[in-house]
């Protein structure tokens, strides 16, 4: 299951650049990242479900090469990024 649209509304209103902002980056790691906060809360009930876990490693993978081209592109909005969401150490 996805995220609730009232959950994703406010992740985009959260973490827009402008008003009508919902593809930038930092929106879509901010929605990307509390998809992986869902199903670790799942994978801690449903242990064996290896399909979803698939997906998550997909969806891990996804945000990590928009965090690098955060990264190379606009260090500040990186950081910036990290330190909301509390990514990295």
């Amino acid at each position: 299951m996805g995220l609730v649209k009232e959950v994703k509304t406010t992740l985009i209103k959260s973490y827009q650049t402008h008003q009508e902002d919902t593809g930038s980056p930092e929106v879509q790691i901010a929605i990307l990242s509390e998809r992986i906060r869902y199903l670790t809360d799942h994978f801690k009930a449903h242990k064996k479900d290896n399909h979803s876990r698939v997906g998550l490693m997909k969806i891990v993978g996804k945000r990590r090469r928009l965090l690098d081209y955060l990264k190379t592109n606009d260090i500040e909005r990186y950081r910036e990024i990290i330190g909301k969401l509390g990514i990295r150490k």
